[in-house]
């Protein structure tokens, strides 16, 4: 798997020739894999830019997130073809956008869990998903259904507000015996989304993604969670903390959901909260940029050479050249902190904010698998001398992530149609601590 970034050190990583350690033992370097694993309901995104009045038209709250049905959604998607209001239709899904943008960063492989309609024609949803989809996301254990995937229409009104409209299709109707136990083997991490515990009670997603967590779980692999939209969670705030507290490790999140998780405004300090009842956290924050929160053990933290910044914290990324670890693998844990500002002050042009938090998160999946790759790689590395989460340091990973979300900023699909080109390190933490 490729590694963001140009390096200084050929041995930092990644190793492409037979590590000297196994050469004076007169072995070969083990071959190690590693691939992520998401569950997600498979739809397609639409996206048109239209005025107030279809909003009201079709009965729509503006900045909401609201499921309405088949009927109601082929009428809307008529409308937007004949007045031409279509921006691009695309694959679509938060954890279908991550695991290929993960995919086309890594040029490493991810699996998807979902369904796919048996029979596909040409232009329908189904063939518009399997093509965007990067060919390294595997979709073998996707369970075919008699009948349509999701639509997701993002209505963008004049003001820049964007209002989701979703039409389910039988996007819910995964099953848990479609889960197999497997796929789990030597994954760097599941992800899921707050979505899949929403639905009818009929609906058998819900149980799916408890059997992905439990089997996770079971094998030492850390669950992801991305919050979706703010108002899935402050629909029920008080499940959500203590689901993320008996099953989650990291949480991806923007400003307006970390806020409807755990009642505070300011990011940072939503950041301190949320790690109250997880190890590590993810949070875009639009304009403002985005933080990295985790756990470390006191007597690995790394301090800063970066000025300090203020905040509601007073100097919150003192130790930001850390590298975070599960909260449980502290013998004392402290909370530490990164952030950024928008990459060169963010896209002149920004056609939507669509994926870019998703584009975030593929960034900090790619850092997490780095690690369990090297790891696997190179066992005696001074980089695993503890379990810790990432391969970076979170300033690195947090500058990764934001390099990542500006490209979706960029653009108009909320999925990578390239890598990165290659980056300028600037300070480079990692060789200055190998010193």
């Amino acid at each position: 798997m490729r590694f963001p970034g140009r390096r200084k050190h050929k041995h930092y990583f990644p190793v492409h020739a037979r590590d000297p350690l196994f050469l004076f033992a007169g072995l070969a370097a083990p071959s190690a894999k590693t691939h992520v694993v998401g569950v997600d309901q498979t739809l397609v995104d639409i996206d048109a830019r239209v005025p107030d009045a279809l909003l009201a038209r079709y009965g729509l709250a503006k900045g909401a997130s609201l499921v309405i049905p088949n009927e109601q959604a082929t009428a809307l998607y008529d409308e937007l073809l004949r007045d031409q209001l279509i921006s691009y239709e695309f694959a679509g899904g938060t954890v279908g956008n991550t695991l290929h943008n993960y995919s086309t960063l890594a040029d490493d492989t991810s699996i998807l869990l979902g369904v796919m309609s048996a029979e596909i024609r040409l232009g329908t949803s189904g063939y518009r998903y399997l093509s965007n989809t990067s060919s390294r996301v595997n979709l073998d254990h996707l369970q075919p259904v008699d009948g349509p995937i999701g639509r997701c229409f993002a209505l963008v009104t004049p003001d820049g507000e964007r209002t989701f409209a979703i039409s389910e299709g039988l996007m819910n109707a995964l099953r848990p015996e479609s889960v197999p136990p497997a796929i789990f083997d030597g994954a760097s991490s599941l992800v899921i989304s707050a979505y899949l515990m929403r639905g009818k009670e009929s609906d058998p997603m819900p149980d799916a993604t408890r059997r992905a967590v439990a089997l996770a779980k079971e094998r030492g692999v850390p669950v992801v969670l991305t919050l979706g939209t703010r108002f899935v969670i402050a629909e029920r705030p008080e499940f959500w903390r203590a689901f993320i507290a008996e099953h989650v490790n990291v949480v991806a999140m923007n400003e307006e959901e970390a806020e409807a998780l755990t009642g505070e405004a300011d990011p940072l300090l939503a950041c301190a909260r949320a790690l109250d009842f997880t190890d590590m956290v993810l949070c875009t924050a639009g304009p403002t940029g985005l933080y990295l929160a985790g756990h470390t053990d006191d007597a690995v933290k790394r301090e800063t050479r970066y000025p300090l910044l203020p905040g509601a914290i007073p100097e919150f990324n003192r130790y930001e050249f850390s590298r975070p670890m599960l909260r449980a693998s502290c013998a004392n844990p402290t909370k530490v902190f990164a952030h950024i500002g928008p990459y060169h002050g963010g896209p002149d042009r920004i056609t939507s904010t669509n994926g870019a938090g998703d584009a975030a998160l593929a960034a900090l999946l790619h850092d997490m698998s780095a690690n369990r790759f090297h790891r696997s790689s190179v066992p005696n590395s001074a980089k695993h001398v503890r379990a810790f989460l990432t391969y970076s340091s979170m300033s690195q990973v947090c500058r990764y992530a934001n390099r990542v979300s500006f490209e979706v900023l960029a653009q108009s699909s909320p999925r990578l149609t390239r890598g990165l080109p290659e980056r300028e390190d600037g300070l480079d933490e990692e060789a200055y601590w190998a010193r």
